[in-house]
């Protein structure tokens, strides 16, 4: 919503362009089947077009509004998402713009009771967290979206009908300057939380709604806090209530409120109650200057999912697949994951390079996610947002304890969002393996960063299949250099990083760990290795190789082999 006398995209920072619809082919008369049509423009289904793009596999992506998403909506991205938005080529305009932040506080009737710290090991490339509008989000993936050949982009097209078959889907559509089909090999949608194509097949989420409900309120102001998440609980902007503030680009500040018990919803959306409010909590947190009100929405928290993400040739990404609350910073991060997995593995298949059994891990890697999300956000969404009389006595006695006592104030921590770990994935066959190591990251697990001697970072020269890190002393031996010569053949896209621990080899782009901060970091001595799949998750790892568990390893993850 926008105050009054505003237009429904009149905005204070951003500059909605308007996207027109266009002829296609199939409008034209020409026949076309299409490897993938994707349903939903939002920022998963653009990043589920770059995924498959990187691949080389083409892609119509419909979306029936002719712009963006208005408000600020989805404004944390966090590490794990910078580098799938590196991967697929888009991460340059959400360094140059987005705020990073490693820090929040949380307030109990105004004081400090929990000091927030993310770590951030000196091997990373990014920060934790970054705060970005969506529309900036949509506006960068746009951008390109536009400069790839590959994706055809039609605004105006609204998915009407849907029929699947053993070998296709077939879509009817409508648009301003006609109605056609598009047949496909495969549909995704990512067509959000209110999915027409999951209503159209019958398919329904189930989980559990909570009925605490917030208001989101976009303000401009001159403010001059640091880039942190706050929450305020119990202050006196918002009385029985819960407050958060995020900082954003462009002097823009999020801040959402929990509405009381019984408080009316049509009266909370109110402007001049919206205004009211917002107004107390920056008097409540010191800020007197003017400020400017320029979009407001209001949400409730909701664990919920499909049964399954896939439903034969249709695969269901984002809110489409599950909704989860926004506390921890969930919703757009697990939805990038949703993509990311998705458009490796059907980008492999439909390009030849994997069985399509592949497709068969989408729905229990990324459901286990959803799931795993559930179980740590249902905590923060309970403690935000108390579902019962008895948890907000519960929260009442935690808080209050907290202003003496270090033990409750972790209660007060959102958790969060942290990468999967896919330890139990039929893609992770050798998780056992993990024992014979002291430390270091396990099977299934995001692969850790490193810094290297000349700036660049060790995940940098992975590539997009499988990819091998192996430490060595000296070059390669007879048995290791068999072993990698036999994952070239199996993977086109095969790359292997050979990390030397001390010596000297002549391997050509061998990287030197002359420190041994590489060998600390994944717990390894000379002959160990590292199995990555092209997400840069963990296929698995060995303290010594293990030739035919390693090749089995990587024949299951590019769909060859039954787990």
């Amino acid at each position: 919503m926008r105050p009054a006398g505003k237009g429904p995209l009149e905005s204070l920072y951003f500059n909605y362009p308007t996207f027109p619809a266009g002829l296609t082919p199939e409008l034209e008369g020409v026949a076309a089947r299409h490897p993938v049509v994707i349903v939903g423009a939002g920022p998963i289904g653009m990043t589920a077009a770059l995924a498959l793009a990187r691949y080389g596999i083409r892609s119509v992506l419909i979306e029936r509004k002719d712009t963006f998403n208005d408000g600020s909506r989805a404004i944390c991205i966090a590490r794990p998402s910078m580098h799938i938005l590196e991967r697929i080529g888009a991460v340059a305009p959400f360094v140059e713009k987005a705020l990073g932040w490693r820090f929040g506080r949380s307030y109990y009737r105004g004081e400090q009771i929990f000091r927030l710290e993310m770590p951030h090991p000196s091997g990373e490339k990014y920060l934790p967290m970054y705060n970005l509008q969506q529309q900036y989000i949509e506006q960068f993936l746009h951008d390109a979206v536009s400069a790839c050949d590959l994706i055809d982009m039609r605004w105006q097209t609204e998915l009407s009908a849907i029929e699947c078959g053993a070998d296709g889907v077939s879509l009817g559509v409508s648009s301003p300057v006609g109605d056609y089909r598009l047949d496909a090999d495969y549909v995704l949608a990512a067509d959000g939380a209110r999915s027409p194509i999951r209503s159209m097949l019958g398919l329904r989420l189930k989980g559990e709604n909570y009925e605490g409900k917030y208001v989101i309120a976009d303000i401009r102001m001159d403010h001059d806090f640091p880039t942190e998440r706050r929450a305020f609980f119990e202050p006196s902007g918002n009385p029985g209530g819960t407050v958060l503030i995020h900082k954003q680009p462009d002097d823009i500040w999020r801040v959402d409120y929990q509405l009381r018990e019984g408080e009316s919803e049509q009266e909370a959306l109110r402007e001049e109650n919206i205004r009211a409010r917002v107004g107390a909590i920056l008097t409540d947190i010191g800020h007197a200057k003017p400020w400017e009100l320029e979009w407001w929405s209001i949400y409730s928290a909701n664990t919920l999912c499909l049964d399954d993400y896939r439903h034969g040739r249709v695969f269901f990404v984002g809110d489409a697949a599950h909704i989860v609350p926004i506390f921890g910073v969930r919703g757009l991060n697990n939805g990038l994951a949703d993509a990311d997995n998705l458009g490796w593995k059907l980008g492999l298949v439909l390009s030849g390079e994997a069985g399509d059994r592949l497709l068969d891990s989408y729905s229990p890697e990324r459901r286990g996610a959803t799931l795993d999300v559930f179980a740590n956000a249902t905590k923060s969404t309970r403690f935000m947002t108390p579902p019962t009389h008895g948890w907000r006595l519960a929260r009442e006695a935690a808080l209050s304890l907290s202003l003496k006592h270090d033990f409750p104030r972790g209660l007060a921590n959102p958790r969060q969002m942290q990468p999967y770990t896919y330890s139990e994935s039929p893609l992770t066959p050798y998780a056992s393996r993990d024992a014979d190591f002291a430390s270091g990251p396990i099977s299934g697990s995001a692969a850790p960063n490193a810094k290297l001697a000349d700036g660049s970072h060790l995940l940098d020269r992975a590539g997009n299949g499988m990819t091998v890190i192996l430490f060595c002393d000296g070059s390669p031996d007879v048995e290791q250099t068999a072993l990698l010569e036999q994952l070239r053949k199996l993977d086109k896209r095969f790359v292997s990083l050979l990390i030397q621990c001390q010596g000297f080899s002549s391997e050509p782009g061998a990287i030197s760990d002359g420190d041994g901060a590489i060998a600390r970091l994944f717990d390894a001595a000379p002959g160990a290795l590292y199995l990555l799949r092209p997400d840069l998750h963990i296929a698995g790892r060995w303290k010594a190789i293990v030739p035919g568990e390693i090749l089995r390893t990587a024949s299951i993850c590019l769909g060859r082999r039954m787990p």
